[in-house]
């Protein structure tokens, strides 16, 4: 499980990157298209929870270890 969302969040992040440049070149036209800004918003809220997933589970094995 734990390497699925590492894989997960890999991809995303080149999603997203993808996404970011898209946006900047839509918006630098001469007439923008607005409604493209918001794409980048939806691989960077699933990489924000598989981001805090991964920061975690360092200290929740710790906590594992201990009992």
């Amino acid at each position: 499980m734990n390497n699925l969302i590492r894989q997960i969040h890999r991809w995303l992040s080149i999603v997203f990157t993808l996404a970011v440049a898209a946006t900047f070149i839509a918006l630098g036209q001469k007439e923008p298209v607005v409604w493209v800004s918001y794409l980048p918003l939806v691989p960077l809220a699933v990489l924000f929870f598989t981001g805090v997933y991964l920061f975690v589970l360092p200290y929740i094995a710790r906590l594992r270890s201990r009992n």
